[in-house]
């Protein structure tokens, strides 16, 4: 296999165990926490899900072709949702992420050297790819936080809990260590 088919299936996966760590965190929050900001500047758990959605949808669709930032993204009022339903919230979610789905597996290895415009700005798309997945990975890290944050007790660790790693042995690393939940309903 080369280099570029290694790298593509990397950065799928990637994608995928974000979109699903970011899914377990907000499967451990209620809906109360959604919406809860720690403070007047913070970010709520459903503003960075607008958010990722918003910017995953403006990046993604036609991702080959197409500036990866669509005029009719309003990204600052990406910020401004205040209160939607756990349905809405996970709507958008689902509407980004499909979005990235649908321009990941059309990628061929070849097409890792081609060039994609953000902003006018010209990315090749393997660091287009990087550059986004850093970027999920920086908010998905923020929901984490948050909802373990509010869930406090409550909170089941989504990699090794603290005090276990000796409980891992060698050759485990490239595995998903705590199963992520798969069922969105929020916890009582």
């Amino acid at each position: 296999m080369d280099l570029a088919a290694i790298y593509l299936r990397d950065i799928i996966d990637t994608f995928r165990r974000y979109r699903r760590l970011g899914e377990a965190a907000l499967a451990q929050a209620s809906d109360a926490d959604l919406v809860a900001q720690i403070d007047d500047e913070a970010n709520s758990l459903a503003m960075i899900v607008h958010h990722i959605a918003g910017n995953l949808r403006s990046r993604f669709t036609d991702f080959l072709t197409a500036d990866g930032e669509k005029p009719d993204r309003d990204r600052d009022r990406e910020f401004d949702i205040v209160n939607p339903t756990r349905a809405e919230m996970l709507a958008q979610w689902e509407t980004g992420w499909s979005i990235l789905t649908g321009a990941l597996q059309t990628l061929t290895p070849a097409d890792m050297t081609r060039t994609v415009h953000i902003r006018g700005e010209a990315f090749v798309v393997a660091e287009a790819l990087n550059r986004s997945a850093a970027h999920i990975a920086y908010h998905v890290g923020q929901m984490v936080l948050l909802a373990k944050h509010f869930a406090g007790p409550r909170w089941t660790s989504l990699s090794i809990p603290k005090g276990q790693s000796q409980a891992y042995r060698v050759g485990t690393f490239k595995q998903d260590i705590i199963p992520l939940p798969t069922d969105l309903k929020p916890r009582a």
